[in-house]
């Protein structure tokens, strides 16, 4: 007799699919905000599982800072033709321009705090009900704290206090007119959970995130940072050629690459087995602008 069986995988993957139809079901006009990095590459195979044959019910929306790996813009572009689903890009620059924002100072100019301007101009053009994103609870603190499904006033500001229960998977989408929902499907993976799927399922990612050789900046930190048109050096900054890869993707000015000659999957999910500092500890330079940074930035609208 013959018994199937359903590792920890097919549960995180059920988990996500039951939670992206409920998406489905209780809104009107979802989106999916798609960055080109893998948790929301991970999410669009999700999106397969749960939606095909149909169409995706949401298009995928992505937020464009200008500082953006080119690595990773085109795998963008490439991921969204091949799937067939609609791709909508905002510009930062733009609303940069438009509501005459001030541009970012300091050596590392990250534009990362203004994508919510962009992120709520975007909402509103096309009336987004819930915003569907690749953000873990293992990330960073402010995000262990946030429901699944995340509900946010017209301002798109987080408040704790209005947080909802989640008991036995049963999620609330009731929102007021103005207000949307974050939802965070894969909020209880971690980064290697991420990775053994990827390697189960087989999905391609941007070259940037396997092991390659790159120019980079050597910050005070000892964090090396891609070298960038878009970094304001000085004289005396130390410049090296290392062989990198990247662990998550943002900015390119506040993004560190971490030394490694991982050059497959397996390799990487060896590395992880060994890292001792979170994805986001290692490489973002902009969650260290103070202790509470990414929950100060939730609160004022940030995904």
């Amino acid at each position: 007799m013959s018994t199937s069986h359903f590792d920890y995988l097919d549960r995180l993957e059920a988990e996500a699919i039951h939670i992206l139809r409920e998406v489905a079901g209780q809104f009107e006009r979802p989106a999916l905000l798609f960055s080109g990095g893998k948790d929301s590459i991970v999410l669009t195979r999700l999106a397969e599982k749960a939606f095909r044959p149909g169409r995706f019910p949401f298009p995928l929306v992505h937020v464009d800072t200008g500082h953006n790996f080119p690595e990773v813009l085109a795998y963008r572009d490439e991921l969204a033709a091949r799937l067939g689903e609609k791709l909508i890009v905002r510009s930062v620059e733009d609303t940069i321009k438009r509501q005459r924002l001030r541009e970012p100072g300091g050596k590392y100019p990250s534009r990362n705090p203004l994508q919510t301007y962009t992120l709520l101009e975007v909402i509103e053009e096309f009336e987004f009900d819930a915003c569907i994103g690749g953000a873990r609870r293992d990330e960073e603190k402010a995000r262990a704290k946030e429901r699944i499904f995340s509900v946010r006033d017209e301002f798109g500001q987080w408040d704790p206090k209005r947080q909802r229960p989640e008991l036995w998977n049963v999620y609330n989408g009731r929102i007021q007119k103005g207000e949307n929902v974050r939802v965070f499907p894969i909020s209880n993976w971690t980064e290697l959970d991420v990775w053994r799927y990827i390697q189960r399922e087989n999905i391609s990612l941007p070259d940037i995130y396997f092991g390659h050789e790159r120019t980079c900046v050597v910050l005070p930190s000892g964090q090396l940072l891609g070298l960038s048109e878009h970094l304001r050096l000085d004289d005396d900054d130390e410049i090296v050629t290392r062989q990198v890869r990247f662990r998550t993707v943002g900015d390119s000015t506040c993004t560190a690459a971490v030394e490694s000659d991982a050059s497959t999957v397996e390799d990487i999910i060896q590395d992880l087995l060994l890292a001792k500092v979170s994805e986001r500890g290692a490489t973002r330079l902009d969650d260290n602008i103070s202790e509470a940074g990414m929950e100060d930035r939730k609160r004022n609208g940030y995904f």
